[in-house]
């Protein structure tokens, strides 16, 4: 009876809330998209200006007003082509700056060849380089405050979209999860729609079903909401086509966990078939010779790495000889790369145990990093693990071939096995060689936290590895030391 009252009322609901909700909806993901183009605007302007009151300091002679003016205009117009004031889902903060920083120098580079096939001038190079030097720190500026302010606005709970998941099945439940635990996301779940959902506990008994798909104008109304993100249901697929159709006479945007999720990456190629889309995924290949050029990169850079930190090695040694005496390194087997053991290093941070044997039993879907011996650990080993200085001796596992810079963190040869058999894909993430530092532990996954999380993170690392997404990793550990919260 709800269901046929309701399909009765239908277009009503749509009259009376559609131009409202789509004003509502259309206008709040464009809010960062102009504010970026307004910080570029004025960071472009403020770089022309310092640039040409800097250049008679240099000796070089100001730059011809035509070329102030189309320099930053085609800077403009080249982010806009890549999509940089387009809304998006979440922030991409370090892909957003490599694609300002190479930007810049693209528009730098035609604002050059022009200039010397048109006008021939003696400082033509000296005045672009200029330009583009100033254009490019203070672009890069501009949009790292920016993104800095939105995600400490997102983490105080500001700027978030209120979110209708439909689905309350585990994949729906996850998705709220990891929502919750992440506001720079800058999603808020509200609810779930969902006439058979899962039966347990709502997600963190904060996430409640609010109804059925019949239910859908009602509930956006109700908590104003401005995005549908579309997880598993048990829904029929008209249904849920119907159901996105509603959503987008409404002005909401929506979103979709796609199935075969798991061996999704960002390697995606879409083919048709008349109407019919084919996806088609490039997998991984751990074998092939992009891991292999990685390998021999991570070598060449934990030798370099090693002579930079041995002052700080030096000194962490003795500070642990003298407080607790030996030994200074900390050694344990763990496994790596398709299940090889090898020895690990660490600086030692805690006393040695008295009485104590075997390992610990553990919470379900707990990891068993620091499990163990919290109650053991000193005053300089705090500091040490808060720092990470304890892992730096783990560089010489990567200058031997044991390890790799970045990668999945290795774990004990007891463990593996039993997380083998009960963690689906634990297996997975020996493809490739263990790391210092990872995709799961940049996003706060270390320690006592969720095994099925750290390995969703590490396989989709070993999925979409690449040379940027390295690099990334490794900005992104150093941000994870200096502050506690991860960055996007």
């Amino acid at each position: 009876m709800r269901a046929t009252e309701t399909t009765r009322e239908r277009p009503l609901a749509l009259e009376r809330f559609s131009s409202g909700l789509r004003a509502r909806s259309a206008r709040r993901p464009l809010v960062l998209p102009r504010a970026a183009l307004g910080i570029d605007a004025l960071m472009l302007l403020a770089a022309v200006v310092v640039a040409e009151l800097a250049a008679p300091r240099a000796g070089v002679p100001s730059t011809p007003l035509s070329w102030l003016f189309a320099f930053p205009l085609l800077i403009v117009f080249l982010l806009a082509i890549r999509g940089m004031y387009r809304p998006r889902l979440f922030m991409r903060t370090l892909d957003d700056l490599r694609a300002v920083t190479t930007t810049t120098a693209l528009a730098a580079m035609i604002v050059l060849s022009l200039r010397v096939v048109l006008t021939d001038h003696t400082w033509t190079a000296a005045q672009t380089a200029r330009l583009w030097a100033f254009a490019a720190v203070y672009l890069v500026a501009g949009r790292a405050i920016l993104a800095w302010s939105e995600l400490q606005a997102r983490r105080r709970g500001e700027a978030l979209q209120p979110t209708l998941l439909i689905g309350a099945g585990r994949i729906g439940r996850l998705t709220a999860s990891r929502l919750l635990d992440h506001p720079e996301f800058g999603l808020r779940p509200v609810g779930f729609l969902d006439k058979e959902p899962l039966d347990e506990q709502n997600t963190r008994g904060q996430i409640p079903v609010l109804g059925a798909s019949w239910d859908l104008e009602q509930v956006v109304e109700e908590h104003d909401v401005e995005r549908v993100l579309v997880t598993f249901s048990t829904a029929p697929q008209h249904v849920l086509l119907n159901l996105v159709k509603r959503c987008e006479a409404l002005g909401i945007q929506v979103s979709f966990v796609p199935r075969f999720f798991e061996k999704m990456s960002g390697r995606v190629d879409c083919d048709h078939l008349g109407g019919l889309p084919i996806m088609n995924v490039e997998p991984s290949n751990p074998a092939g010779w992009q891991f292999s050029v990685k390998y021999a990169l991570d070598r060449l850079v934990a030798g370099l790495l090693l002579l930079l930190v041995a002052p700080v090695l030096l000194t962490a040694a003795l500070a642990v000889l003298a407080a607790m005496g030996r030994p200074v390194f900390f050694r344990q087997m763990r496994a790596g790369r398709d299940g090889r053991v090898f020895e690990m290093l660490k600086i030692r941070t805690m006393c040695e145990p008295r009485g104590r044997s075997g390992s610990p039993s553990l919470p379900p879907d707990t990891a068993p990093g620091g499990v163990e011996g919290e109650d053991r650990r000193t005053p300089l080993g705090a500091l040490l693990r808060r720092t990470s200085i304890d892992e730096l001796p783990q560089l010489w596992n990567v200058l031997r071939g044991e390890m790799s810079l970045v990668g999945p963190r290795p774990e004990r040869p007891e463990y593996v096995e039993l997380f083998t058999e009960h963690v689906p894909r634990y297996g997975d993430r020996h493809r490739v060689k263990a790391g210092i530092t990872g995709w799961a532990q940049v996003h706060g996954l270390r320690g006592k936290t969720s095994l099925a999380d750290r390995v969703e993170w590490d396989n989709y690392y070993i999925e979409n590895r690449s040379l940027w997404l390295d690099v990334k990793i490794l900005l992104m550990t150093f941000a994870a030391v200096l502050s506690p919260r991860p960055v996007e």
